[in-house]
């Protein structure tokens, strides 16, 4: 098999302090497996960073045969649109990679900007069959590669008891609902003196951190809260290890890396059924799902974890078994062969190999 040359056009802005995009765990591995890439853009400023990717286009056109371009909802669906008009005048094949789960409702708004736009590109991928249902009346042709992870760095162990200490990763944005939590915590922290919740996450600057300490403070928990910040990729496993329950707030979702790190951990996930959710989880069989915003419902489903040992080993063995399909050593070779037939042009000739490139996740 030959070894496309690849530009990733994405947001590789970790060392910001940003959350780790899913193009930054991609790129190296790609590399390691022998594919030439350049990547765009590490700009922290929004501008800065759109006119360094359509200026990386441009500048480094001799250099790639095929780029990768992520595809997000809201105002960063018009950077991708502005990369692909560049990549279509330079006639160099595309792939797009279609993120999160606000793009449906995205689309059902800006419907034929979405279609041109997925219709342009030689293939475009979804890292969830609720993109994948949600997303094929704009292109039928999607090919499911899930976002994924190496199984190696975590402790894959099954908690007997499972005990009072609880993990929130995510960003602090209003979407997640960070500061559900503490309210969580309210409702347990008398039946469970030694409850202990840690959270940790970048800052997105919309007042949902400061919320989350304010209601922490009215609901008398501050004791049996830890806020962290955003925590570099090698950490994770680690912080994931020390606790036994996962918390999922969030009200708009997909399929978030985080509760795949958690249940490759070993933990029992309690996570709202927002968005794609419950194309991932399955309640009472690998997790426990509750209504968006429910804290009461949260708290319960705790509760039930922290006093059935049976249903928490039960829930905690189906997610490590289903976590398996997500191991960078199954997708990553569905990556090189999408990427390596496009830059072959064998997308162009014979239409799309999404039916070889899925992965089955159910």
């Amino acid at each position: 098999m030959m070894s496309p040359r690849l530009l990733i056009v994405g947001n590789f802005v970790s060392s910001h302090g940003c959350s780790r995009g899913v193009c930054e765990e991609l790129a190296p591995r790609l590399r390691a497996s022998g594919c030439s890439v350049l990547t765009t853009s590490r700009r922290r400023s929004r501008p800065a960073r759109l006119m360094d990717m359509l200026y990386t286009v441009w500048r480094r056109r001799h250099d790639y045969d095929v780029a990768q371009v992520d595809v997000y909802s809201g105002r960063s669906f018009l950077w991708a649109e502005a990369v692909c008009w560049v990549l279509r005048r330079l006639d160099r094949p595309y792939v797009l990679t279609l993120h999160g789960g606000d793009l449906p409702t995205f689309a059902r708004r800006a419907g034929r900007r979405v279609t041109a736009l997925l219709r342009s590109a030689a293939a475009v991928t979804v890292p969830s069959p609720y993109l994948l249902n949600r997303m094929t009346e704009y292109r039928r042709d999607l090919t499911l590669l899930p976002n994924a992870l190496d199984l190696r760095a975590y402790r894959h162990t099954v908690r007997r008891p499972v005990q009072p200490r609880l993990v929130w990763v995510r960003a602090f944005h209003q979407i997640y609902n960070p500061a559900m939590a503490p309210r969580v915590i309210a409702r347990l922290k008398d039946e469970f003196p030694s409850i202990r919740l840690t959270m940790a996450g970048p800052d997105k600057r919309d007042s949902s951190r400061e919320a989350t300490m304010t209601i922490a403070k009215e609901c008398r928990v501050e004791s049996h809260l830890e806020i962290q910040g955003p925590l570099p990729k090698k950490s994770v496993p680690c912080l994931l290890n020390m606790g036994d329950i996962f918390l999922n707030t969030s009200r708009v979702d997909n399929t978030p890396v985080s509760i795949l790190e958690a249940m490759a951990a070993g933990m029992c996930v309690v996570s709202t059924e927002a968005g794609g959710i419950p194309y991932l989880l399955n309640n009472e069989e690998d997790a426990l799902l509750i209504p968006v915003d429910d804290h009461k419902a949260m708290a319960q489903a705790v509760r039930r974890l922290l006093t059935d040992p049976s249903l928490a080993e039960r829930l905690q063995t189906a997610a490590l078994a289903k976590v398996r399909n997500f191991d960078w050593s199954v997708v990553l070779p569905q990556w090189r062969t999408l990427l390596t037939a496009v830059a072959m042009g064998a997308l162009r000739d014979s239409g799309p190999i999404s039916d070889t490139c899925s992965v089955n996740i159910t």
